[in-house]
């Protein structure tokens, strides 16, 4: 027996397994129900042509699993819901703004995913609910199958540097916020920074930039302080969101000074 028959014979049975287990947990129900209807479970796209060797290819549920993991990783857990729209509180207009711009960006995202302003920036006043809009985003579109990767800016990019001196971990840990579905970085440029950081988040964004790749990002730098502290940078991402880009400005949009 070939490689890719024995590799094909392990997945059938894999396949077979998963799908007996499902039976034998809802042997009692008249219709067995999956958290991915399209694999059912399993984890692959099973194509069978006649006269051919059955190809594999996995299902997009595992890229979705994929991000949760690493949202629970990073100490946010994706299914605890917390951090919805419909809890955002807006007390100011520029508070519906974000809000509404938000959402319409989550409506418009699969028509313009592949396009040249296919991201969302959410910039400005501390406390002013950009997380909350960001995860609530970030969070619907994992709901429909998008894998969204968080990222953290403060501890991702001190994670980096201290490999900056092995090129092969380096590389290693850049890969996934430059090649994901979808990249959501959170408090970019967060304290206190150096020419690492920036050359660092210039190879991030700079690589989604030229591959069309979505990012949304939250930031207390406004429109004027992200091209000053780097032009490369910020018109990139100013850019890419040009056409949902959002500053939060003023005292009175900071939650946590409310009473």
């Amino acid at each position: 027996m070939g490689l890719l028959e024995q590799i094909a014979g392990d997945i059938n049975q894999r396949i077979k397994y998963l799908q007996q287990k499902k039976a034998q947990n809802l042997e009692n129900s008249n219709q067995i129900s999956y958290k991915c209807e399209i694999c059912k479970d399993v984890g692959f796209i099973i194509t069978r042509e006649p006269g051919l060797q059955d190809l594999f290819t996995p299902c997009k549920c595992q890229a979705v699993d994929k991000a949760k993991k690493n949202w629970n990783k990073s100490g946010l857990n994706s299914e605890q819901g917390k951090m919805t729209f419909k809890s955002f509180k807006t007390e100011t207009s520029l508070q519906i703004m974000a809000k509404s711009r938000t959402m319409d960006y989550y409506s418009s995202f699969q028509s313009i995913k592949n396009s040249r302003q296919n991201s969302i920036a959410l910039l400005g006043q501390v406390g002013s609910g950009k997380t909350h809009l960001s995860v609530a985003l970030a969070v619907n579109l994992l709901s429909k199958g998008i894998a969204v990767r968080y990222m953290p800016y403060r501890d991702v990019v001190t994670k980096i540097k201290m490999n900056m001196n092995d090129d092969a971990a380096y590389q290693k840990l850049l890969g996934p916020y430059q090649m994901c579905q979808v990249l959501l970085i959170d408090d970019l440029f967060k304290g206190k920074l150096t020419d690492s950081d920036k050359n660092i988040m210039f190879e991030i964004v700079n690589y989604r930039y030229l591959n069309y790749k979505p990012m949304i990002i939250s930031s207390e730098f406004n429109i004027d302080k992200l091209l000053d502290f780097d032009e490369a940078i910020g018109s990139r991402i100013l850019e890419m969101a040009k056409n949902y880009t959002t500053e939060l400005t003023g005292i009175e949009n900071n939650y946590r000074l409310k009473p």
